[in-house]
């Protein structure tokens, strides 16, 4: 069967409070103002060295600080302050008894979600996790899942913004946008993906889907 391969952040688990509480910890740390809440929901999925040169403008050499001081709060609380979406690990449960085979290809460094997906133990679902790093897209993630034979080109890519669809399409892989993360419906549309998804409880069905 073909692949699934997810996306963490806003698909599987809700990192809003981590990651607002540890970009506000780096920014605050090298004497930026903390940002509300209510405006990250913009920056939940691109690259975090993309975020903060969104909201600083800074130098590279002050984004990497920013970064390392981000990992340190991420990878002491971080990490923790994240919620798993209601009925994922029973949407889960139902793709792996269809013996759907799935990863993760997520942008924060694989071993953070490592640490997640277990905490919510459901890491055993996983046969790999791709992570990102600073300077790797999402894009080059599944290109190099593709050269290195993890995945084929039949895996279709799961996630809840433009960013995880449109590395999809550029690798010449199918996708699958989900409507309860931090992509709008028209951000999500505008790709094209094979099926929008508006509820947790949908996902196995693409177990079915793919066997069409």
């Amino acid at each position: 069967m073909k692949t699934l391969l997810f996306d963490l952040d806003g698909t599987l688990s809700d990192p809003l409070v981590g990651i607002s509480r540890s970009v506000n910890y780096a920014l605050t740390s090298l004497g930026y103002a903390a940002l509300p809440e209510t405006e990250f929901a913009q920056y939940i999925g691109p690259p975090l060295d993309d975020t903060f040169k969104l909201v600083t403008g800074a130098p590279d050499a002050e984004i990497r600080q920013l970064i390392a001081l981000y990992r340190e709060r991420y990878a002491e609380t971080g990490f923790a302050e994240n919620t798993l979406y209601p009925g994922v690990e029973a949407a889960l449960n139902a793709l792996a008894q269809k013996g759907s085979p799935m990863g993760i290809c997520t942008s924060k460094l694989a071993q953070f979600a490592d640490k997640i997906l277990r905490r919510f133990g459901i890491r055993d679902h996983f046969g790999f996790i791709s992570g990102g790093d600073v300077g790797v897209t999402k894009q080059q993630q599944i290109a190099r899942l593709l050269s290195d034979g993890t995945v084929d080109t039949q895996a279709w890519m799961i996630g809840d913004r433009s960013v995880d669809l449109m590395a999809a399409h550029a690798n010449g892989i199918e996708s699958v946008g989900v409507l309860w993360g931090y992509g709008s419906r028209e951000e999500l549309s505008n790709q094209l993906p094979r099926r929008l998804l508006e509820r947790v409880d949908e996902l196995p069905t693409l177990a079915d889907l793919q066997s069409s």
